[in-house]
């Protein structure tokens, strides 16, 4: 079985069901908007939804990819910075759990956290987020050494805080052999550093995941016209156009991926748990659409539930699905 290695920020999610958006215009935090607090309001907030009741979940862009993977039973490793508290330490334990081998790094700010506000009958998502040690984490922390073994290197965009950072792994995971791939991450994150994004992609990632406005965001075109763009400067291009699937490339091979039935309550991790599908299928050497395929089946079991850990059920059916469709496409 092929390994894989993911970086990312650390943080951990806390998930709250509002029962109106009266604390949303409290702490001035726009519905459906994501924010990046100071730790006073990061306190603030987060001591407000103890009253409401929460939910804690290790979560981060690439924690999330990585952990499926690992389910999927894929040898997957992370490396992050977290705090020395609770937080910190329910981080690493809970990665560890799912069978992650962790690398952490301790700063010297409190552990990251990523406040997620649920709202309204469609579900609506607001973040209000504390990076703390997460910020904290540059290249010097990265040795040649951690990359080794591992066949996927998997970048967390939002990491773009720290361009010598990604750019340091991103060259230690080439020498080390590894196919990259990333994720990324948010259309303002891409407007905000095209150019650094489009020397990454252009040198260094072979798999490209982006939603139809990241991918608008780099390419200045609509999904289907900017996956053909984007996959000019990379081996393989998804495109997420969500409730209507997605669509995959590979030099002249393209497949539109219907979405898999579901029944959406909360779209929190869709995209991660999609990469960890695709990925996975990828190192069993599945064809293209295939590999779109099983990222479909498992995002449509997270949206299912809150937050960005499919229960046991759920994971249960996705890998029955996954199986039938892997022993179809390889008889």
């Amino acid at each position: 079985m092929k390994s894989i290695l993911g970086i990312g920020n650390a943080l951990t999610d806390i998930l709250a069901v509002l029962p109106d958006e009266s604390l949303l215009k409290k702490y001035h935090l726009p519905l459906g908007s994501m924010q990046h607090v100071d730790m006073e309001t990061g306190d603030r907030i987060w001591e407000a939804l103890k009253e409401i009741g929460v939910k804690y979940v290790p979560g981060g862009s690439a924690a999330n990819t990585i952990t499926c993977t690992a389910i999927f039973g894929m040898p997957s490793a992370y490396i992050g910075k977290i705090g020395r508290d609770d937080l910190g330490s329910l981080f690493q334990s809970t990665m560890e759990q799912y069978g992650v081998r962790t690398k952490m790094l301790y700063g010297t700010k409190s552990s990251g956290r990523c406040m997620v506000f649920i709202t309204g009958a469609n579900a609506e998502r607001t973040f209000a987020d504390y990076m703390g040690s997460a910020l904290e984490m540059g290249p010097d922390d990265l040795r040649p050494e951690d990359f080794e073994g591992y066949d996927y290197f998997h970048i967390e965009g939002y990491l773009v805080q720290n361009q010598e950072l990604i750019s340091r792994a991103a060259r230690l995971a080439k020498a080390a052999g590894c196919k990259i791939s990333i994720d990324m991450a948010s259309y303002n994150v891409v407007e905000s550093n095209d150019a650094f994004f489009h020397n990454l992609v252009e040198n260094y990632v072979d798999i490209v995941f982006a939603n139809e406005s990241e991918a608008k965001a780099f390419t200045k075109l609509e999904p289907r016209e900017a996956i053909d763009e984007l996959a000019k400067h990379c081996e393989i291009a998804v495109v997420k156009v969500g409730k209507a699937g997605s669509m995959v490339r590979c030099g002249d091979e393209f497949h539109y991926i219907d979405p898999w039935p579901a029944t959406p309550i909360d779209a929190t991790g869709a995209g991660d748990t999609y990469a960890a599908g695709f990925l996975y299928a990828h190192s069993l050497g599945m064809p293209l659409r295939v590999c779109g395929e099983i990222g479909s089946i498992i995002a449509a079991k997270v949206v299912e539930v809150i937050g960005t850990k499919i229960d046991i059920p759920r994971w249960r059916d996705a890998k029955q699905e996954i199986r039938a469709l892997i022993a179809a496409n390889t008889q």
